[in-house]
């Protein structure tokens, strides 16, 4: 009996199979990166809110902005890594804090285990509603003849929505105003009341607002049309040629958490994402949902640095650094 119970004990230390058959054996913490109320908070708290059905325990979502999502991540970087906290992270986390920043607050790549994929989001054009182009060529020629005057909003620096937009300023060639927020929600709000021009908004969030005319769709910055607006044309059949900005959301552990751990959740995540009400959801949102062979802990990890290698080269060119 005591040998049994010393062999559990040291398999759950060394995060083997007991490891996975025991946890979760507390409430989890999933720490979402920015503030309430935007695309990625939507997300997390579905999710959430299926993985607690899933795993017999509470997960709590935290919302920690700031930093275009560092703080959040950081946050999750030092924690135990007894699987008691994890991270819904992105393209702000994983990638643009390495190539933005001067002193990332951690290291993207080896700091965290990769989870699993989750979605997969697709980002548009917006502007206010009364902003006088309604088209992508339309919008070129007035942002290059009033660049001084124009701003537009984002999610924070070094944030997915931020970056997507400094590429797109870069490919069409402005030099434009950025007006950073501590989140989507707060940008978005101001766009609709009209204190800023344009977004590169992501459809989950923004897609509502276009359907009621609140603000207005120019272009999907993504290489296909997307099912949330299918009426608006990309960005690449306007004349911007093979400009894509599409983006990920995944789930990350802190470095060092037991693998066993790590594949249940992963497990866990797929299983969720596959039932017909979360799929529907998502879709609706604008959002594509990972395909299965992207929700586990290899592709993910190969994805990261994919990132920093495809991004590098156009972030490097536009010359956005931040201290």
């Amino acid at each position: 009996m005591r040998r049994a119970v010393l062999a559990a004990l040291i398999a759950l230390m060394l995060g083997g199979p007991a490891a996975a058959q025991e946890w979760p054996t507390r409430p989890i913490t999933l720490v979402v990166p920015f503030p309430a109320g935007g695309p990625i908070d939507f997300i997390g708290r579905l999710m959430g809110q299926k993985l607690s059905e899933r795993l017999g325990q509470q997960v709590i979502v935290e919302n920690i902005g700031g930093a275009g999502g560092m703080n959040g991540a950081a946050r999750v970087s030092k924690s135990p890594p007894d699987g008691s906290t994890f991270l819904f992270g992105n393209q702000g986390t994983h990638t643009f804090s390495q190539l933005l920043y001067k002193k990332p607050l951690y290291n993207a790549v080896t700091d965290f285990a990769p989870v699993a994929v989750v979605v997969e989001n697709v980002k548009f054009l917006a502007v206010r509603k009364d902003f006088p182009a309604k088209t992508l060529p339309e919008f070129i020629a007035y942002a290059k003849a009033n660049a001084k005057t124009m701003q537009y909003g984002s999610a924070g620096i070094a944030s997915a929505t931020h970056v997507s937009c400094v590429l797109f300023n870069y490919a069409i060639g402005v030099d434009i105003t950025h007006v950073p927020y501590r989140g989507t929600g707060p940008a978005l709000q101001d766009m609709l009341a009209g204190r800023i021009d344009y977004m590169c908004e992501v459809t989950s969030t923004g897609a509502p607002h276009v359907k009621v005319d609140a603000i207005r769709a120019l272009a999907i910055l993504s290489p296909a049309r997307n099912a949330a607006l299918p009426g608006v044309p990309t960005a690449h059949e306007q004349g911007l040629a093979n400009f894509d900005a599409d983006g990920w959301n995944a789930f990350f552990f802190p470095r060092g958490t037991p693998d066993a751990i790590v594949r249940k959740l992963a497990q866990a995540t797929s299983a969720v994402l596959d039932l017909p009400d979360v799929r529907e959801r998502l879709e609706k949102a604008g959002l594509n949902v990972a395909p299965p062979d992207r929700r586990n802990p290899e592709y993910l990890g190969k994805l990261v640095k994919a990132e920093l290698d495809k991004w590098g080269p156009p972030v490097r060119a536009s010359g956005l650094t931040v201290d």
